[in-house]
């Protein structure tokens, strides 16, 4: 397991808006993270009625970010490259909000595709063994 001291020089995400408290396991083209450490009440996205599902796509996106991260790390880089999400498609919701008081959630995504400019990654975000989302993004390097 790896905490986030690992890799959070290395993503733009910081404070409460880093959702990514741990990583159980990676690969050079997948990802499996976990998002913990905020309390129902605290969730920087969350509204009166909760967190809507919808939010769980910045959990994939951020899985993705810090995917890229752990993968520049292992190639010795210490200088953080800035993505920016500019496409979702193919997102499916299976509830409308998310109780945090169930627990952890766990964010799976993998890399279909990298280069130089971004990269694409399908993602999946559940709780307890329940799919609440899926999805694709796509983000492209700030510096690209």
């Amino acid at each position: 397991m790896q905490t986030r001291n690992v890799w959070e020089s290395l993503i733009p995400h910081a404070g409460a808006m880093a959702l990514i408290d741990a990583v159980a396991n990676w690969t050079e083209t997948t990802i499996h993270a976990i998002g913990e450490r905020h309390k129902p009440g605290e969730h920087p996205l969350r509204n009166a009625s909760g967190l809507h599902v919808v939010h769980l796509i910045e959990y994939g996106a951020q899985a993705t970010a810090v995917h890229g991260a752990l993968l520049a790390s292992a190639r010795g880089d210490t200088k953080m490259r800035a993505g920016r999400l500019i496409s979702v498609r193919d997102a499916q919701f299976a509830i409308e909000y998310i109780d945090l008081s169930d627990g952890r959630l766990d964010i799976h995504a993998e890399c279909f595709y990298a280069d130089e400019q971004g990269a694409q990654y399908t993602f999946k975000v559940e709780q307890n063994g329940k799919l609440y989302a899926t999805g694709r993004v796509t983000v492209m390097y700030a510096d690209a």
